[in-house]
């Protein structure tokens, strides 16, 4: 079932505002169950923590203002570059996340099909270690959003916190939507 009529001329502008609207209830709702006190927590030695996946996850829509706005980005700043802050309190990471949707949501409704036609590269040390068309870009970045939703639901079954409904109940929330 698709919310949009069948004879309607979508943009990808529009298809990808739709899928990151929906993705980010359940985002949110991961967010909002991230217990205090626990951001160092990790459930091994080479994972993130718990405070730095759950800060990144909060961010990640704003991804998407980058893509549309920059030309490329490196993931490895110069020495001295400040890095985000990590955010501690549930309350914090679901108000990033809401600052993160609408930025990213924001730079879609200001850009072109045919501008997410075009390239966009991603860089470390100044090295290309990408270049792909932005929309298939956003199109990764939303999916890696998922993944990383995925990982911070299992950090809170580990620590026995409360795993969200995402794309359906959970031994701990029954909600369908």
């Amino acid at each position: 079932m698709t919310p949009y009529p069948a004879n309607m001329n979508l943009k990808l502008t529009d298809l990808f505002i739709a899928e990151m609207e929906r993705e980010a209830k359940g985002t949110r709702r991961a967010l909002e169950n991230i217990p205090e006190g626990k951001g160092d927590w990790k459930p091994h030695t080479k994972s993130f923590s718990l405070g730095q996946l759950a800060t990144l996850t909060s961010r990640m829509p704003s991804w998407i203002d980058m893509i549309i706005n920059m030309n490329d980005l490196d993931v490895v700043p110069k020495e001295g570059e400040p890095r985000p802050k990590m955010l501690t309190t549930a309350a914090e990471l679901v108000a990033a996340h809401d600052e993160a949707l609408a930025k990213g949501i924001g730079a879609l409704r200001n850009t072109t099909d045919d501008h997410l036609m075009t390239n966009w590269r991603l860089l470390a040390k100044g090295k290309q270690m990408m270049e792909s068309p932005r929309h298939i870009v956003i199109r990764d970045s939303i999916s890696h959003l998922a993944h990383h939703r995925g990982q911070l639901t299992v950090y809170l079954r580990l620590l026995d916190a409360t795993v969200p409904a995402i794309y359906g109940p959970s031994a701990d929330d029954q909600r369908w939507s």
